[in-house]
């Protein structure tokens, strides 16, 4: 399970992720990935790195959406070391992945996370 104080919870947050210039960005048929480091966010108050996620209706019933986003928040708890402390991070599941395995999410965030990194203004 993902760290409390490793959690996005606040819509300010994921609003400074996605919607300001300077965050970086990368996505597939399964997941986006939305990046923002202290040099570039405003109020990086924290030394953690902290991930929120967005898993919507499209992706099925809240059956569903429950176990992607467990998923994603057991495979993202590994992750955290590969991002500059104080970093905030917004991972958006896509419909398709509601039938992808863990072993595929990893692999899909594996990919997409540097590339998310490297954009990263």
């Amino acid at each position: 399970m993902l760290p409390a104080a490793h959690r996005m919870r606040t819509s300010a947050d994921f609003s400074t992720v996605l919607r300001t210039r300077g965050s970086g960005r990368a996505g597939s048929r399964l997941l986006v990935v939305h990046v923002r480091t202290p040099g570039t966010a405003d109020d990086a108050d924290t030394a953690d790195c902290r991930v929120g996620f967005v898993v919507s209706k499209a992706v099925g019933n809240s059956v569903v959406r429950n176990r992607t986003q467990r998923k994603l928040r057991h495979l993202m708890r590994d992750r955290l070391g590969g991002f500059p402390p104080g970093s905030l991070v917004v991972v958006r599941a896509q419909p398709s992945a509601a039938s992808a395995t863990s072993a595929e999410l990893g692999a899909e965030l594996d990919r997409l996370i540097p590339r998310a990194l490297a954009g990263v203004r």
